[in-house]
């Protein structure tokens, strides 16, 4: 993996949405030296440790509930360890109101979901395997999208680093690219993002953004 030790052009993130980014990434390829760092970096900057754990939490619905869990592991040493050196993190809050259950988190998901890519997703791959787009509206549009201790632009900011940090997904991280662009992320700040995974990930994940980046401004220009 080659890191740089140098943030290029980052003036379009703030402090605390760069921290997002190496956390996000090294959480999804299971990185715990560079989740570490991250993590210390994160909190440095201002990132609460209920932000932190909702990002780590949001790993699972994108590399899998073993990532998840071990870097929720990760950050719980971490906290600990600061909090033995005498640091005070900020708590964070949890979310501010009830998650639906039922057939009101399958409304509410979907709403989400339509909200976010445009308008209503639908395909040949969800008549194929339905089932897998109800664990979409349900699991993560609903279960995560409605916990508002987050905001959606550093929701789809994580969603956007753990999925260029992983090979394979590219028309996933296409996806959330254009949802990005949809909720307000402009393709400036996307082009910090890459830069920050450069510097503090990798070259080859950066790519895979502005690639990403690249075609998604293709697409929208037809």
């Amino acid at each position: 993996m080659n890191v740089r030790s140098n943030v290029g052009s980052t003036t379009e993130l703030d402090t605390r949405q760069q921290a997002i980014i190496p956390i996000s990434a090294s959480a999804a390829t299971g990185n715990m030296d560079i989740l570490r760092g991250a993590l210390n970096q994160g909190l440095d900057a201002g990132l609460s440790v209920a932000e932190a754990r909702e990002i780590l939490v949001q790993v699972y619905a994108y590399a899998g509930f073993p990532r998840s869990l071990n870097a929720l592991s990760e950050l719980m040493k971490v906290a600990e360890a600061r909090r033995q050196r005498g640091i005070q993190d900020e708590a964070g809050r949890e979310p501010g109101k009830p998650i639906p259950k039922g057939d009101a988190l399958l409304a509410a998901g979907t709403a989400n979901q339509t909200q976010l890519a445009g308008g209503p997703v639908s395909g040949p791959l969800f008549d194929f395997a339905p089932q897998a787009n109800e664990y979409l509206r349900t699991h993560l549009f609903g279960d995560i999208f409605e916990r508002d201790n987050l905001d959606w632009q550093s929701r789809e900011l994580a969603t956007v680093s753990m999925l260029a940090a992983m090979s394979g997904v590219e028309p996933q991280l296409q996806s959330h690219i254009g949802i990005s662009m949809n909720i307000g992320v402009r393709p400036e700040q996307l082009s910090s993002l890459a830069d920050v995974l450069e510097a503090r990930f990798s070259v080859e994940a950066a790519e895979r953004v502005r690639v990403s980046i690249q075609r998604q401004l293709e697409d929208r220009q037809e």
